[in-house]
């Protein structure tokens, strides 16, 4: 499984949870937002990272302080835009399996504060 179709079932999980889907892989300069949804009156940022097996370590440990930075970045962007509003970055991590087959994912709301 790739990157983007980690991305495309993420994104088919949180519209089953309610999240209404705005943009995938939204580009502010040379950095971007895998996911823009919104839900709850909140604009949401996720950040997909997928993993096969733990010798790359697992998917959140690469969710860096700089990727949070990057992100941030988007959104401030992407905010500007829409003059303003509420938001907060959620994580989801792909565990997959052989043959690059999805064994889980975790959504992580709320995961990190934004301009810690």
């Amino acid at each position: 499984m790739s990157g983007r179709q980690a991305e495309e079932q993420v994104a088919r999980l949180l519209e089953e949870r309610g999240y209404r889907i705005l943009h995938r892989n939204f580009r502010a300069g040379r950095w971007e937002a895998d996911i823009v949804a919104w839900k709850d009156g909140l604009y949401v940022f996720v950040e997909v990272k997928a993993r096969g097996g733990r010798g790359f370590g697992s998917p959140g440990e690469a969710v860096t302080r700089e990727k949070r930075r990057r992100l941030e970045a988007v959104a401030r962007y992407f905010l500007a835009g829409k003059r303003g509003g509420n938001c907060r970055f959620d994580v989801a991590l792909v565990s997959l399996g052989k043959a690059g087959v999805v064994e889980e994912v975790v959504i992580l709301e709320d995961a990190f504060r934004p301009w810690d």
